[in-house]
């Protein structure tokens, strides 16, 4: 006597539904529900089904000389579909040479993946974990996550942080380096923020990558050292440029770190600082003043009038002119890259507008537990941010003009191949 299989028990309830004979609900949606709970079931066994007779090479209850394995019973298994959670029996096999695993299963739970995935995007981009429990109950009409499970499926971004921190980076031909540090509240020093150092850079091919991250507590010359030392550990190439604001310490590690390096003062702190020091009425007329210093075709004419600027408003605003005469030369080394990079080197503004968008994000956590919490969440925006940023496309010429000014400052030539992107665009 044969066994009912699981197929057969499937199509016995659906057609007890369709005669009347089996109570589901009162209301036409309970019948509707019911049955397309049941027409999912059916298929997914019968597709299990399929795939253990494919396995044996043999249909139920046939013998052959040369047996690959034997039925061996079923395994239940829960399955999460859009219609709820659906009972199906895995059929098992026994005494075969490889184990027998199923492929559908296998495809059906990504599903579980990208539910854990979507609630690690949606913690990313501003959903406190209570939240994002709250938003799967009314997406799916059920309790998926728990705010709990959503903390545990989270630390897959610390996993990422932890690789990002680690990962070889001598691949990276790196050409301009920009430095800026991110702020952030610790509970463990209420009411004091902490540091969060960042770097990155435009690679030689024309890439804008994040090259690293770490909590500095503050931000001073030994933090910057510690960070700039374990990217050289890992393998960063000199940079032709370093970009960064006015602060001494991060002043003073680059200038250890990379000595013959051009050091560029960032102009957006600067202008800042310099409109802070003057009349309101009087700052779009010396805005335009200053920006013909910044703008200046060659580094010598952008001395040049510098120096007119600075002669001939210090005597009526004495502190702004100090302050456009201070570090000039690091204001001016922008002037000496090709015209394609100044705009781009001469601010930090590329990572100021990335920290916007994690500070949204931080909006709904007004303090971090602890270091993991706030530099896995930090890396994880900036990250994703970075993976939007323009790629610039630079000609033969002006790779051979970095080239030239890198052996003017006595670093390491690049190889005089073209890069793919060059090279292109040479053909074009």
């Amino acid at each position: 006597m044969k066994r009912v299989t699981p197929i057969d028990r499937v199509r016995k309830e659906m057609e007890g539904l369709l005669t009347g004979t089996e109570s589901c609900g009162d209301t036409r949606d309970d019948v509707s529900n019911r049955f397309m709970e049941l027409a999912v079931r059916r298929l997914a066994q019968e597709l299990l089904e399929a795939e253990q007779r494919e396995f044996l090479g043999r249909e139920r209850y046939e013998r052959k000389a040369e047996a690959r394995g034997r039925r061996n019973g079923y395994e239940p298994r829960t399955l999460r579909t859009s219609v709820g959670k659906v009972p199906l029996e895995v059929p098992q096999v026994r005494d075969s040479e490889q184990p027998f695993r199923s492929q559908l299963l296998a495809q059906l739970g990504l599903r579980d993946k990208v539910l854990e995935r979507l609630a690690v995007e949606m913690y990313v981009r501003g959903l406190s974990t209570r939240d994002i429990e709250d938003t799967l109950v009314a997406a799916t009409g059920d309790r998926v996550l728990s705010r709990s499970t959503v903390s545990e499926v989270t630390e897959v971004l610390w996993e990422e942080f932890e690789a990002f921190q680690q990962r070889d980076l001598s691949g990276q031909d790196l050409e301009c380096l920009f430095l800026d540090a991110l702020y952030e509240s610790l509970r463990r020093r209420a009411g004091v923020k902490e540091a969060v150092l960042c770097a990155w850079g435009i690679l030689r091919d024309g890439r804008k990558v994040l090259l690293h991250m770490m909590l500095g507590n503050k931000e001073d010359k030994d933090s910057w050292l510690e960070l700039l030392r374990n990217m050289v550990g890992r393998g960063l190439v000199v940079p032709l440029s370093v970009t960064s604001d006015g602060a001494p310490g991060l002043i003073g590690a680059i200038e250890q770190a990379y000595p013959k390096s051009l050091r560029i003062r960032c102009w957006a702190h600067k202008m800042r600082n310099i409109e802070a020091k003057l009349p309101r009425d009087a700052t779009p007329q010396m805005r335009a003043e200053i920006q013909t210093v910044r703008d200046a075709a060659t580094y010598e004419q952008g001395l040049a009038r510098a120096k007119e600027v600075i002669e001939q408003y210090k005597s009526i605003y004495p502190s702004a002119m100090a302050c456009l005469g201070d570090d000039l030369e690091a204001s001016l080394n922008h002037l000496k890259l090709p015209a394609r990079l100044r705009q781009v080197v001469r601010t930090t503004n590329l990572l100021e507008r990335t920290f916007e968008e994690e500070r949204r994000r931080s909006k709904v956590i007004p303090r971090y537990f602890d270091e993991k919490s706030c530099l896995k969440l930090a890396f994880s925006v900036l990250q994703r941010a970075s993976e939007r940023w323009a790629r610039i496309v630079f000609s033969p010429s002006e790779l051979e003009q970095m080239d030239a000014l890198r052996a003017t400052l006595g670093l390491v030539v690049r190889s005089t191949e073209q890069t793919p992107l060059a090279s292109r665009q040479n053909r074009k």
